[in-house]
């Protein structure tokens, strides 16, 4: 099976990073290429930022003045070939960038834990490093939205089993 190297990193003070959410964007990203069939050694890089880092980021890249829950910058050429760690010869998928203010926010407005919000941006983003786009169409939406649904199954952080319901998680 192939490996990942994941670099995250916490650029932001609104939001103290719950315990074990740094492994869990770790199994993600793996689960994500376990089940891409994805064979070569891999690496990317997460980043925590604040809503206003975020939101500069969104308007400065995609030309969106707003706030937005997760941006994926793929690393490939121009001709669409990936890059390589030269060193190690792992193929630099790209950077994710979550902000956990707005996670914070969606968790609580879908009713379900923090864990199962970054999870969910975390598999998101890293379809989207792998070419997958919800924006196309809606059949690329459907089929993004299965892959990610599947993903997160397999992790047990499916729809199903991460509601809170009086106040703890099930």
């Amino acid at each position: 099976m192939a490996k990942i190297k994941v670099y995250i990193k916490n650029n932001q003070t609104e939001v103290k990073v719950p315990v074990g959410i740094k492994l869990l964007i770790r199994r993600c990203c793996q689960a994500v290429l376990v089940t891409e069939n994805f064979n070569d050694d891999a690496e990317v890089s997460v980043s925590f930022v604040s809503n206003n880092e975020i939101r500069n980021l969104n308007r400065i890249y995609r030309k969106k003045d707003r706030v937005t829950d997760v941006l994926s910058f793929p690393l490939t050429g121009e001709d669409g070939t990936r890059e390589h760690n030269p060193e190690t010869g792992a193929v630099l998928l790209g950077d994710v960038v979550i902000s956990l203010e707005t996670a914070v926010k969606q968790a609580q407005n879908f009713g379900h834990s923090l864990e199962r919000e970054v999870g969910f941006l975390t598999v998101h983003s890293m379809l989207h490093l792998l070419g997958y786009d919800h924006e196309t169409s809606l059949l690329d939406q459907r089929i993004m939205r299965e892959k990610e649904e599947s993903v997160l199954e397999k992790l047990g952080i499916s729809r199903d089993e991460t509601f809170i319901t009086n106040g703890e998680n099930n």
